[in-house]
């Protein structure tokens, strides 16, 4: 078995996460860590027996075969074209920009690298999900009608991430993007999105919403409803329902144990999630697993920029919709992405 040398840059909640699980996989070594907080760093490089370095000093390490980012979403295409110029490959949390027509533009660059980029998308790495998509695939319940995505958060971020998230359609609808273009295997051509802020006024001090609702059309004809929200109270909603002309598919909430109790009071039974880490705690690992593939050169990545693009460019349509109260026709609008 081959051992990848890895870096992460970005020790935020998503690169401490990355970080774990590379440092507890066999496929890789986690050899350092760059945070523009050095302190922070050094932290998260103690716990995983790793070191604290500047970026460019893990640029520059030739034994360092492959860079993991995990920095603020703003700097994601920074980071990215760096480590590619630096000759390594890149795994990188999405999304890879808050830009489209700036991913647009890079992407002649990144294509002509040598080494892989890899997005990713934890979402396709969910056991259950891919079980869904296999029995979709496998005709199980015909030709997909319609698709159900609820995607709500258990509470709400710091307002000082809302203005650095790229918004709720760029930071929290871009995963059910992705999802649903993933499940049903074709494009959208249209798209109608509502939003507002019900849960607290500050976030529309800030410029953003908490809540949303979108509608989409595929080419083929499917419809797709997506329910986004930053507060549940309850736990991490993480439900898709996919219904077919032969039947119906789900994946529900995942309860702690299928024990639950009766009695007088009524049934009880476990709670949920109340995290992504949690709920995807198997998928953040398998794509892990996936990206060991990739440098191993059995697999190329599974998600790469053009899915980022597309992605992106349904959450801009999202906003314009939203903000102009009308559908948007996607035709012409995805581009060659």
């Amino acid at each position: 078995m081959k051992v990848h040398n890895v870096a992460l840059v970005g020790a935020g909640r998503m690169g401490e996460l990355h970080a774990r699980n590379a440092a507890s996989n066999p496929r890789f070594r986690l050899a350092a860590i760059a945070d523009h907080n050095e302190q922070l760093a050094s932290s998260v490089a103690r716990e995983t027996a790793s070191a604290a370095a500047s970026y460019g000093e893990i640029l520059g390490d030739p034994n360092i075969d492959a860079v993991m980012v995990a920095s603020s979403t703003s700097s994601h295409l920074e980071n990215v074209l760096a480590a590619l110029g630096a000759g390594k490959s890149v795994f990188c949390e999405k999304p890879l920009s808050l830009d489209a027509a700036a991913l647009a533009d890079a992407l002649p660059g990144i294509e002509a690298s040598s080494k892989p980029v890899f997005i990713a998308f934890n979402r396709r790495f969910d056991p259950h999900l891919r079980d869904l998509k296999s029995r979709l695939d496998g005709g199980l319940i015909g030709s997909l009608e319609t698709i159900h995505i609820i995607n709500h958060d258990p509470a709400l971020p710091r307002l000082d991430f809302i203005p650095r998230s790229g918004g709720l359609f760029k930071d929290f609808t871009i995963h059910d993007f992705d999802t649903a273009r993933w499940l049903i295997g074709e494009e959208f051509v249209e798209l109608f999105a509502v939003g507002a802020c019900l849960i607290d006024q500050e976030i529309a001090a800030l410029g953003d919403i908490d809540t949303a609702k979108l509608i989409l059309k595929s080419a083929g004809g499917t419809l797709c409803l997506i329910s986004n929200s930053r507060r549940t109270g309850y736990g991490y909603d993480q439900r898709v329902e996919l219904f077919g002309s032969k039947g119906a598919l789900r994946v529900d909430n995942l309860p702690g144990t299928t024990v639950s109790k009766l009695d007088e009071a009524g049934g009880n039974g476990a709670s949920f999630p109340f995290s992504f880490a949690e709920r995807y705690a198997e998928a953040y690992r398998a794509e892990l697993d996936h990206f060991a593939d990739v440098l191993d050169g059995n697999a190329a990545p599974s998600t790469g920029p053009h899915d980022t693009l597309r992605a992106l460019r349904l959450a801009d349509a999202a906003e314009r919709s939203f903000k102009s109260g009308t559908r948007i026709r996607l035709e012409g609008v995805m581009g060659d992405a």
